[in-house]
């Protein structure tokens, strides 16, 4: 962790809504006139499109059927570790960028599924935004979240969940409904050892309960929108929360522990403008004295 250059970090798994949870600290982050130094998590994968799916079709071949983007052989753990070390230290370091699509890819002038060379992070950010699976992860010889000031952990039940990846991948990716399957199948054994022990790690989580039927999300036609879930919010720390001005702000709102609240699913960004606003410039004003 770091005084002068602090490190937020948002982690939840694929299709969880952490790129909904990014637009948000967007507009805190203008609101409040802050640089941040924006990394996406999946400029740390280790292979590009192409490259991935030759490794996929080689584990498949050495009988490897576990391989996936949530574990360590797909990704660069060391490096993301690398960056949270140096950024916190100086301030600096080296990202890069994946291009998912041609609108991503064009000012680059390169193909979809590619990444971009690496670059050094632009000089005076205030702090580093880091969203995307492995925020708080840790494996062998590599603790990425030892290194984050803020970390943040967002995840549907794991139906939801299920119910957002069939639809984005048969709607945006094309993919087929067993293609779909075999992937979710697939990743479980990194889903369970390096995405959800991550939860325990942060310092709040955000996760969306729908409260319509989801029993069956292998044949779901629609997702569940905000307003048909409630919003479970948890403290790792409730020191310091103010509970009553959050309950108050949050109608129709409950606290089950006295750690956690739940909310209409509707309410999320006004949740989150209201519990990590202040956080933020806590860890501004922190940076401005230790400077």
């Amino acid at each position: 962790m770091s005084v002068k250059y602090p490190i937020i970090a948002i982690t939840g798994s694929s299709g969880a809504g952490t790129t909904t949870v990014r637009a948000t600290f967007a507009q805190i982050f203008r609101r409040e006139a802050i640089t941040a130094a924006i990394v996406e998590g999946d400029a740390y994968h280790r292979y590009d499109r192409a490259e991935m799916r030759a490794m996929m079709k080689k584990a498949q071949e050495a009988g490897f059927d576990a391989f996936s983007h949530f574990g360590p052989d797909a990704n660069l753990f060391e490096e993301l570790e690398t960056l949270f070390r140096v950024y916190g230290e100086t301030g600096g370091g080296t990202v890069r960028k994946y291009l998912h699509d041609e609108e991503e890819a064009a000012p680059y002038s390169q193909a979809p599924g590619t990444f971009t060379p690496w670059e050094p992070i632009a000089p005076d950010t205030a702090l580093l935004f880091y969203e995307g699976l492995h925020g708080a992860v840790a494996a062998e010889n590599v603790d990425v979240g030892q290194y984050v000031d803020l970390c943040i952990g967002v995840v549907p039940t794991i139906n939801l969940e299920w119910i957002q990846k069939l639809r984005r991948d048969k709607a945006d990716r094309g993919h087929s409904h067993e293609a779909i399957v075999e992937t979710i199948l697939r990743r479980m054994p990194d889903y369970v050892n390096y995405i959800c022990p991550q939860f325990s790690r942060t310092h709040v989580n955000f996760q969306r309960v729908p409260i319509v039927d989801t029993s069956n999300p292998f044949i779901a036609r629609t997702i569940p929108t905000l307003d048909e879930s409630m919003l479970v919010i948890r403290f790792r720390n409730a020191k310091g929360i103010d509970f009553p001005y959050l309950l108050a702000m949050l109608h129709d709102s409950l606290m089950p522990r006295p750690n956690t609240i739940v909310c209409p699913g509707g309410k999320m960004d006004l949740a989150m403008q209201l519990i990590f606003t202040p956080m933020i410039l806590q860890l501004m004003d922190r940076k401005k004295r230790g400077l």
